[in-house]
């Protein structure tokens, strides 16, 4: 199958089933095993430059096709989206390298000869007429939602939240590639050793807000590539990410519970800094994401400093007779802080998708707070900047919990301080440096 042919696949299978485009993405990429690791990239560069733009390249597509786009077949209008992206955004492939590849992917994929014909006769007049196209840069010629490729409801949201200006440049931020920012492993090296070998392997770096922080703003290559990797000098994590773990400091002795650990990226930073009189234990539910997050913590090398469980948050509590110092709940939510990174959020999701996520959110802050010993801080995380998954769930979970209450980071990184608010939270929008995230700190009198 070549890349065109994958990432049509790719999208198509994403829009049937919502599930992630992550994980549809890497599932095709098993099967298919491009043998050129830039087919792989291109097949990436594809579909996620496709969901960031999608809205405006179907905007184009209405415009220019007699055929409604909602009575088109879902492989036609997808392979339309493919090669017009091409077309819009791809300035190294040329006009008609484009357009003949996607259609040679829909031959591949056995579509008669009419449609193909529709597919080429129309981007063929696209391209003739790419003058004339709509300059999605250039605000007042098109609605502002579908200039920037996000839906009716987030926009207007975040207009009346943030205003026009800060509500755009958010939504510009969500259609770039994100910068590839890691945190270095401070029990094996320190970030100014990992900048020096970088360096010297050419890799452009900097030193980033979060105390252990790496950004490589140029690095496109794969990250099992860069020095160190199989050494476990480093994980891939955003900034905001980085900085909810430090929202527990400061650690002293007892136990630490990572409630949903996922991958294992914040799992790994709390064994780096809790002491050494403590024990951290990390449960996930999930069966891909805990096998993950065994690798993780293997290959960052704290396998003697965590517990990890295979459960979720209801069944431990039922099962333990512990009571926790410090406890993390970087609960499931919306995503809507990192669209920038899994493009699909923007058009998976709805208002009324956050209410659910609240009632969930909820239920495991209660679980958590059960676990809690007196004295000891309870950390609740998201990657949304909704206020219905942040806000206003520690306040209604507060108002069923009198023994809890917010309790500024006592002790944080000076160069974060200026993501705490009067309140004690921890707010991240996205900007080009770091996604979007929340964190309440929150403390059992």
């Amino acid at each position: 199958m070549t890349p065109r042919h994958i990432a049509i696949n790719i999208l198509c299978t994403r829009q049937k089933t919502g599930q992630p485009v992550d994980q549809v993405r890497d599932e095709f990429l098993k099967k298919t095993e491009p043998a050129n690791p830039k087919d792989s990239q291109l097949v990436t560069a594809l579909v996620y430059g496709v969901l960031r733009h999608q809205r405006y390249l179907d905007a184009i597509l209405a415009d220019f096709s007699r055929h409604p786009l909602k009575k088109m077949k879902l492989l036609t209008l997808q392979a339309l989206r493919v090669g017009l992206f091409q077309l819009c955004f791809m300035d190294r492939i040329p006009p008609s390298a484009a357009v003949n590849e996607t259609v040679k992917a829909l031959r591949s994929a056995k579509q008669p000869k009419w449609i193909t014909g529709f597919v080429n006769g129309l981007l063929r007049n696209i391209e003739r007429n790419r003058h004339s196209l709509p300059d999605m840069t250039t605000q007042g010629i098109l609605p502002e939602a579908v200039r920037l490729s996000h839906p009716d409801w987030l926009f207007s949201r975040w207009c009346k939240r943030y205003g026009e200006e800060k509500a755009i440049a958010v939504c510009q931020v969500n259609n770039q590639t994100p910068t590839l920012t890691l945190r270095v492993n401070s029990s094996r090296l320190t970030r100014e050793v990992f900048l020096k070998t970088l360096e010297e392997e050419g890799v452009t770096a900097r030193p980033g807000v979060a105390p252990e922080s790496v950004v490589l703003p140029d690095y496109r290559g794969q990250v099992s590539s860069l020095p160190g990797y199989d050494n476990g000098h480093f994980m891939v994590q955003d900034e905001g990410a980085q900085l909810i773990s430090l929202m527990l400091c400061p650690f002293a002795g007892g136990k630490v519970l990572d409630a949903c650990a996922g991958l294992g990226g914040k799992t790994v930073h709390l064994a780096q800094l809790i002491t050494q009189q403590s024990q951290l234990v990390a449960i996930e539910p999930n069966k891909a994401r805990f096998n993950l997050l065994l690798e993780n913590i293997k290959r960052m090398g704290v396998g003697d400093t965590v517990t990890a469980i295979k459960c979720d948050l209801a069944d431990f509590k039922r099962h333990s007779d512990s009571l926790f110092q410090a406890i993390l709940v970087d609960a499931p939510c919306s995503g809507i802080g990192v669209i920038r990174r899994q493009p699909d959020i923007r058009w998976n999701r709805s208002a009324k998708d956050l209410l659910q996520y609240q009632s969930g959110q909820l239920t495991l802050l209660d679980e958590a707070a059960q676990l809690l010993a007196p004295g000891g801080v309870l950390v609740y995380a998201t990657c949304s900047i909704e206020p219905e998954e942040n806000e206003e769930v520690v306040s209604k979970f507060l108002q069923n919990h009198p023994e809890l209450s917010i309790s500024p980071p006592p002790s944080f990184p000076e160069s974060g301080l200026r993501f705490i608010d009067s309140t004690g939270f921890l707010h991240m929008v996205p900007t080009e440096e770091h996604d979007g995230f929340f964190a309440a700190r929150l403390e059992k009198n």
